[in-house]
């Protein structure tokens, strides 16, 4: 190696996706009125920002 030192940066979503996750499966599986449908909130869970991106620009469209 020729001294160089690499810096990362820009990681940091991460944690701020963790907690979106948590949250949203708390509320998912809150709201579910049996097992399936809470199977169900868990999937809805790991793909909630596509969610808000489709309300998002439903909202922006009119």
């Amino acid at each position: 190696m020729n001294g160089r030192k690499v810096i990362y940066r820009g990681g940091g979503s991460g944690g701020l996706y963790l907690l979106g996750l948590i949250g949203a499966m708390i509320y998912y599986i809150q709201a579910s009125t049996g097992f399936w449908s809470g199977v169900v909130g868990v999937l809805k869970a790991i793909v909630w920002p596509a969610f808000v991106v489709y309300d998002l620009l439903k909202f922006i469209n009119g």
